[in-house]
């Protein structure tokens, strides 16, 4: 997905001279390319993430398309505030890539995982929030996001998970890309490196439960803000229960937002599976993170049963 990015990136910048690209002393080797082809549009601020975005935004008011590239921990964690007022405010045309969202980088510990960027970004005005599943979202939703006048979040998890998608999905802003299609009792809404999970996860309830389980629907928000209304009310009423799977705290991301609109549009049960509400207990892999915080396959699979039953 990064490779994705990397080249969505060189081929704009390549058509177009405004785009310039900002980093924080990171992405060396992801950006050799970038750096080779376009070096007068590539710009490291240093470790100095809050001083980068004020910059970002000076160049987008001068004309420029810039893109900021941090890692999620810091952009946008650390520079919330210059993003809201520097950014928002004045709904200039910058995009944000967060790199290593969720518990990536968990050697790390809680410093450099980022469980609640798509929370703190959702309330604040003028800002659109993108979250790819694989390298075709990633290429959609840069795409949408350089056509996009105003702010933009590109939020990127885990680059190396299995391939959603056999070719580049088209979606606008707000829309929800179908996986699969089921049956009208359950399905799960899912976003960034949890619809792989979603959709093994559907086949192992598929394989284990009553047969009117069978055929699970799964589907992907590569946007989270905005979100499509009106589809997500259609499936709310075609669904007895939606299960919304992220990468994410429970509170404020997709499932807060999936929830938020079917309690007043469409009520039906949403079972959110995230990140509760705490930080990461140990540092090690990847895949002992997520087996910490339940978000792999044989965990989520044991909440799902627990859902159904309940």
């Amino acid at each position: 997905m990064r490779n994705a990015f990397s080249q969505a990136l060189v081929t704009a910048a390549q058509a177009d001279s405004r785009i310039l690209l900002l980093t924080g002393d990171h992405g060396y080797a992801l950006f050799d390319e970038f750096r080779q082809v376009c070096p007068d549009q590539y710009i490291n601020a240093g470790v100095a993430e809050q001083n980068m975005v004020g910059v970002a935004a000076g160049l987008a008011k001068g004309g420029f398309r810039p893109i900021v590239y941090g890692l999620s921990a810091f952009v946008p964690m650390r520079v919330l505030e210059q993003i809201k007022l520097d950014i928002c405010y004045e709904q200039l045309p910058v995009i944000l890539i967060g790199d290593g969202a969720g518990v990536v980088y968990s050697h790390l510990g809680s410093s450099h995982q980022s469980t609640e960027d798509i929370a703190e970004l959702r309330a604040i005005p003028n800002i659109t929030i993108l979250s790819p599943a694989d390298r075709y979202e990633m290429t959609e939703c840069m795409e949408l996001a350089l056509r996009s006048p105003q702010p933009v979040y590109l939020r990127i998890g885990k680059s190396d998970l299995p391939t959603i998608h056999a070719a580049q999905p088209s979606f606008q802003f707000g829309e929800l890309c179908p996986i699969k299609q089921g049956n009208n009792q359950i399905c799960f809404i899912a976003t960034g490196s949890m619809v792989s999970t979603a959709i093994e996860v559907s086949e192992k309830v598929s394989e284990k439960i009553s047969e009117k389980f069978n055929n699970i629907a799964v589907w992907s928000a590569p946007s989270i803000k905005p979100l499509n209304i009106e589809q997500v009310v259609a499936i709310a009423q075609s669904h007895q229960i939606i299960v919304t799977l992220e990468e994410h705290s429970i509170y404020g991301g997709l499932g807060s937002a999936i929830a938020e609109i079917t309690a007043e549009y469409a009520p039906t049960r949403v079972y959110r599976i995230g990140i509760q509400d705490r930080f990461s207990k140990f540092c090690g892999s990847y895949q002992y993170l997520m087996q910490e915080h339940k978000l792999d396959v044989e965990s989520v699979t044991s909440q799902i049963f627990l859902a159904l039953k309940t």
